[in-house]
Formats: C-alpha cells, structure tokens, sequence
C-alpha cells in the first residue's frame, strides 16, 4: 500500500498536506474536518478549516474552500465548487458545476440545479422542485 497522503503547492507558494478519506479516497487538507460517514470521492478536495458533516457526498472534482460547511447529508455534485467560509444546509444538493459564493448561505433540503451560481453573501432557499424563494 502507498502513502496516504499527497503535498501540493498553492497559488501562494505554500505547501499544504492532504490526507485521503477512507471513505472515498478524495483528499483533506490537514485542517479540515471530514465526518468518517462522509464520502468524498477521489478527484475532490476539501481544504484547511472546512467541515463536511456526516452523511455528506462530496463528487469527484468537487473543491470545498476554506472554512467551508457542507452539513448532514448533502450532495455537493461532481466538479462544483463551495467557496471559502460558505455554508451548504442539511441535506442541500449543489449541482454538477455549480459554484456557490464566498460566505454564501444555501438552505437546508435547497435543490441547486447545474450549471448554477449563487453570488458572494447571497442566501438561498428553494421549494421540493428546486425554484428559488425569498430567503
């Protein structure tokens, strides 16, 4: 068996440590706090201080920024991207490519379709068929 652990330099210089999730193989950032009932897939990367809690999906080349939280049971689909210090409710589902803001807020049950965008500060809620409400 390999290492269980990659290093990558970031845009800054620095070189951060990730470790591969058990459950899923995708990698954490040293830092970051991945519940062992989340799955993350290879591709994904979860980065210092995010938080992805139990039950969550996280998709092959997904990026969860800085100070991120992804809560209970969400899908966060493949290749979309969480920015720093976001907040994805329980059981949210963030489609394929979709890219939600810095300090962004998506509701609990929220269903964001593909391809979306959600602003930097912006909160989102949405009803069972996934049409944006007044949050």
């Amino acid at each position: 068996m390999g290492k269980n652990y990659v290093d990558i330099e970031d845009d800054r210089g620095d070189v951060l440590r990730y470790r591969k999730h058990a459950n899923g193989r995708g990698l954490i950032a040293h830092g970051a706090k991945v519940h062992a009932s989340a799955h993350v897939e290879p591709g994904a990367y979860v980065e210092p201080g995010a938080q992805v809690a139990e039950g969550a999906r996280v998709a092959r080349g997904a990026w969860i920024e800085r100070d991120a939280f992804v809560g209970p049971e969400a899908r966060i689909d493949a290749h979309a991207h969480v920015g720093p210090g976001a907040r994805i409710g329980a059981k949210a589902h963030i489609g394929v490519r979709t890219q939600v803001g810095a300090g962004a807020r998506v509701a609990g049950s929220a269903l964001i379709g593909d391809d979306e965008r959600i602003g930097d500060n912006t909160t989102v809620a949405t009803d069972d068929r996934g049409y944006w409400q007044a949050a």
